[in-house]
């Protein structure tokens, strides 16, 4: 079924301008929240837990998981979206066990002071530029998913629904900044699970009952549906022995560790009002996005067999629309399409926000230490401006949605992850070793993707046709051992460069030792609290 050809297109186009309009108002509102760039980019430090936990899902909860883990599911099983909803859990679990104490107590306002008090200043601009860059393109995901909605409904080019979706998230965001952002998801993210739910539990009733939804289910390349894990028959995405085991680890490991260290999760936690509620709030976050997250593949799935095994192309992407519009009435399917269009855009203004903090506070702040707090805001702000630009860019040049997404993450696990989750608790870790794991880590997986894609996937697997999946199966393949080898050089290095690159104690904002006692989730540190 097409979009357009819905009897009740319009009235999805309608809720879908309802929503914009609402954007745009709270955008508006939170700008008179904003006195500071503190305000601007971490909402002064004051969210609540009711705010702070829905902030932190929406910071993935969106198109990838939404649209793209529904199409993955319906052609690979869960299999397919091990990465998300799966590995982001995961992120969340460890993080908070782990990270966000220390994360918060060290009071950072991005991710890359991390690594210029714990390393120096090369590794600090060297992360912050590689980040920047690949919040282009998970930006761009989320610019096409939304295209990608417009064009369904409206019959428009890809482009035209692209450039509109770019210029209201980032007007929104441009005013507002995280103020505007966590106002919108609590919002978003009550309606969008509760649509999820609705879709699902109209689908039980629909077919009488659980069972008979489960038997619905299916995928077009594979035999066991709900395995996460490869298979005798199916291996990992069709790959056996040692490519679909490392491909399985890099579905885990993408997000599961390589979300960590990405700016746009450390803003979010750290604009709680308090370590405690920084940690339930990650949490409870992470509770939600599996109970709520694993409805969009199991509707991928039963779409399989509600509306047929043949769906392919731009079709595919819309798996989650249709099924909607086969089981919810008009009014409901008008609501559900327009929350999903503003899921689309939340994803897309935190990693506008998060890109913009970092070339703000970690690029220019290192040739121009004492630029004003009135300054920053306005620098901040264009900042953002130029990188909605720049991501729309991208998203016109590579329309696909959950590729973008998986390769954003990629990089950032395979040159950053390392030294900065062993560098927390390793002492020894030092500059040396981290430039070298980051290095290390970048060049064996280039080098790895482009020695497997011609020796194995692309002969073996592809039988000599080249195509994008060629491309795509090799980046994610190779990143897994990359990752490795990156925790390798860590560790080698900063053992090598003890007396000649003394390692640096783990320092806050303000250069102060951080207290890392009761550093852990379960921790009581009431000094914090």
């Amino acid at each position: 079924m097409e979009l357009r050809a819905y009897e009740h297109a319009g009235l999805i186009i309608g809720g879908i301008i309802i929503i914009l309009i609402i954007r745009m108002i709270i955008g508006w509102w939170a700008s008179k929240k904003v006195e500071n760039n503190i305000d601007y980019v971490l909402a002064g430090r004051r969210l609540p837990l009711w705010m702070a936990a829905p902030s932190i899902m929406a910071t993935w909860f969106a198109a990838e998981t939404l649209m793209g883990s529904a199409n993955e599911a319906y052609q690979y099983g869960f299999q397919g979206v091990v990465f998300d909803p799966f590995g982001a859990t995961m992120c969340l679990v460890i993080a908070g066990i782990f990270v966000v104490r220390l994360a918060r107590r060290a009071q950072y306002v991005t991710i890359m002071d991390f690594f210029q008090h714990r390393y120096g200043t090369a590794m600090s601009v060297i992360g912050t530029v590689t980040q920047i860059i690949t919040y282009f393109g998970w930006t761009a995901a989320q610019i096409v998913a939304g295209g990608a909605v417009l064009q369904a409904l409206l019959g428009w080019p890809l482009s035209w629904g692209m450039i509109l979706v770019t210029v209201i998230v980032t007007l929104y965001t441009l005013m507002g900044g995280l103020w505007a952002d966590t106002a919108l998801d609590f919002m978003q993210m009550f309606l969008t699970s509760i649509g999820l739910v609705i879709i699902t539990v109209a689908i039980i009733v629909s077919v009488d009952g659980w069972r008979n939804m489960i038997g619905l289910a299916g995928a077009q390349y594979t035999t066991n549906t709900f395995a996460i894990w490869p298979t005798a028959e199916d291996g990992y995405y069709g790959y056996f022995g040692v490519h679909g085991w490392f491909y399985y680890i890099a579905a885990w490991l993408s997000l599961g560790l390589g979300a960590i260290p990405a700016q746009d999760y450390l803003q979010r936690t750290c604009a709680a009002k308090n370590e405690s509620t920084a940690v339930k709030a990650t949490f409870l976050a992470g509770a939600l996005y599996l109970g709520f997250g694993v409805l969009s593949p199991l509707i991928g799935v039963v779409a399989y067999g509600a509306l047929g095994p043949e769906i392919s192309g731009a079709g595919s992407e819309n798996i989650l629309i249709l099924m909607a519009m086969k089981y919810l009435p008009p009014a409901l399917v008008a609501v559900f399409v327009a929350v999903i269009t503003s899921a689309l855009m939340s994803t897309s203004d935190s990693s506008l926000l998060a890109g913009a903090t970092m070339f703000t506070e970690n690029i220019v702040k290192v040739f121009k230490p004492d630029l004003s707090d009135k300054d920053s805001l306005r620098l901040t702000r264009i900042s953002l401006l130029i990188s909605g630009v720049l991501s729309l860019l991208i998203a016109l040049f590579a329309s696909t949605i959950y590729k973008l997404a998986v390769m954003a993450n990629t990089s950032i696990l395979v040159g950053m992850a390392a030294p900065y989750l062993i560098g927390m608790y390793w002492k020894k870790a030092n500059h040396s070793g981290a430039l070298a794991s980051f290095f290390s880590g970048m060049i064996s997986w280039v080098v790895l993707t482009l020695g497997w894609m011609y020796t194995y996937v692309l002969p073996v697997i592809y039988e000599g046709e080249m195509t994008d999946e060629v491309i795509w199966d090799s980046i994610y393949i190779a990143s897994a051992p990359a990752f490795f080898i990156s925790v390798i050089f860590l560790f080698v290095v900063s053992w090598l460069t003890q007396k000649k690159d003394p390692p640096k104690e783990l320092t806050d904002i303000n250069g102060k030792p951080v207290d890392t006692k009761n550093v852990f989730a379960w921790s009581k540190a009431p000094e914090y609290e």
